[in-house]
């Protein structure tokens, strides 16, 4: 019987299937063979209700763990905790490197003064201007709109409102929610394990949330592409990394046409992820 992995808890694993739920197990060669099944995966049952196969997947991301999504809902709280670019650039690297639509979808803008909330207003502009998706908290029926038919992940820092977010999309699920830490100003984990939920015509996975997000696995090229202001630059050299280069058309639109924060973030994550960068920077 063919299936998809709803819900992981250390060794229970709980497929869905045309005959409803099934708590199910993993042959030991998986584990012989380093293979670990994700949530999302598409798998094979076999009569012992064993997961006996994997299918391939058509996209996978390591933080959250997860397969075979069609949208990466990044949720943005703008204040408790405070807004995060860094974080907010890591992940949007990490999701359209795997090949995956990202949706950005900002938090606790209620929260914002007047100064605070005009500043909000002009990053959420700019990043509308990348051809990305971006919402608010409120948005309900806009967002099961663009879900329809689709695998979402619901990703971002703890306390951004991930939870919030889903119980106001379904009332009836109810999901554990806590208030930040007013002495650490972050959240606190309420989300242990990554689950798929039927919602209307989409499943959406609620997932634990962080503050930290690694990019080592991605190449210097892979972080590049995923800027997608550079792309639009029409700079004349094709592979430029646009790092100090002479005759470069993106280094001197920022702080213009593309934002001052975007691209510390991209020399930043070009740094911290390859020390060989080092010859980009000389």
């Amino acid at each position: 019987m063919q299936g998809r992995i709803i819900h992981i808890n250390s060794t229970k694993y709980v497929v869905k299937t045309s005959q409803g739920d099934i708590n199910a197990t993993v042959k030991g060669i998986f584990r012989k063979e380093k293979i670990v099944p994700l949530v999302g995966d598409i798998v094979l049952l076999d009569d012992e209700n064993r997961i006996s196969k994997i299918y391939e997947r058509r996209n996978f991301l390591t933080r959250p763990n997860i397969a075979n999504v069609d949208i990466a809902l990044i949720i943005t709280s703008v204040k408790k905790p405070d807004l995060d670019l860094v974080l907010l650039d890591k992940l949007l690297v990490n999701v359209i490197g795997n090949n995956i639509e990202p949706v950005i979808c900002f938090t606790k803008i209620d929260l914002l003064d007047k100064k605070e909330l005009e500043y909000y207003k002009k990053i959420k502009k700019y990043y509308e201007t990348l051809d990305i998706v971006v919402i608010e908290n409120t948005a309900i029926a806009y967002f099961k709109k663009i879900a329809k038919d689709k695998i979402i992940v619901c990703c971002g820092q703890t306390g951004a409102g991930k939870s919030t977010f889903i119980n106001k999309i379904d009332k009836n699920l109810k999901l554990e929610t806590k208030p930040i830490s007013s002495s650490l100003n972050r959240g606190v984990h309420t989300t242990r394990y990554v689950s798929l939920y039927e919602i209307d015509n989409f499943l959406l996975a609620d997932t634990p949330g962080f503050s930290a997000l690694d990019l080592a696995n991605f190449t210097p090229q892979q972080i590049r592409d995923a800027f997608g202001e550079f792309k639009n630059s029409n700079c004349k050299y094709k592979d430029c990394m646009h790092i100090k280069t002479e005759g470069c058309e993106v280094e001197p639109k920022v702080g213009t046409k593309i934002l001052n924060s975007r691209y510390e973030n991209y020399l930043k994550f070009i740094k911290e992820c390859h020390e060989s960068s080092s010859k980009f920077f000389k």
